[in-house]
């Protein structure tokens, strides 16, 4: 079955930052072979809307992405036809996306989604990639948390560019 998974790049006092690592010669193998296992998408619709949905195929990936919204999509939406979007919340979307993962993952982009995941207790894993800097400012991942939650580290990788560590939610 399907696990589902943020994997998220964070500055030392915890802002989002993008994935600049994975794009150099020492990116471990490991770590990347993990993010490339995704078989579904689950996204917000802030993030999903500042990229046009990936032109409808995130990275040419042809895997289903998931949006959990109360509102409709956009007209042009419709020409996306592996773009679904959610109305019944955010359990429901988490659902519909591990059934498309099949054995696969279900990769979580977005701090306002992975918050909802974790409040609804839908999210199984937590990969963070710690970035050696500190920005002062940006985007938090985890701001606004319903509760405490406990983690289980199942591995951690050093590298020069980024300390990998992956997480299990404790249920």
């Amino acid at each position: 079955m399907a696990v589902s998974v943020l994997d998220m790049s964070v500055s030392l006092d915890g802002f989002i930052r993008l994935h600049e690592w994975a794009f150099g010669p020492g990116a471990p193998e490991e770590v990347l072979g993990e993010m490339n296992a995704m078989g579904a998408v689950l996204a917000g619709r802030r993030t999903v809307e500042q990229v046009d949905h990936w032109g409808g195929d995130h990275h040419g990936s042809g895997i289903r992405i998931f949006v959990p919204s109360t509102r409709p999509p956009a007209p042009h939406v419709a020409n996306y036809p592996l773009v679904t979007y959610v109305h019944d919340g955010i359990a429901s979307a988490m659902a519909q996306a591990k059934a498309a993962a099949g054995d696969r993952h279900v990769h979580v982009i977005g701090a306002d989604t992975e918050q909802r995941a974790l409040a609804a207790g839908v999210l199984d894993e937590v990969h963070i990639h710690q970035i050696p800097v500190l920005f002062g400012r940006g985007r938090r991942l985890f701001d606004v948390l319903p509760s405490r939650i406990e983690l289980d580290i199942v591995r951690v990788v050093n590298t020069p560019e980024a300390t990998h560590i992956r997480y299990r939610v404790r249920t």
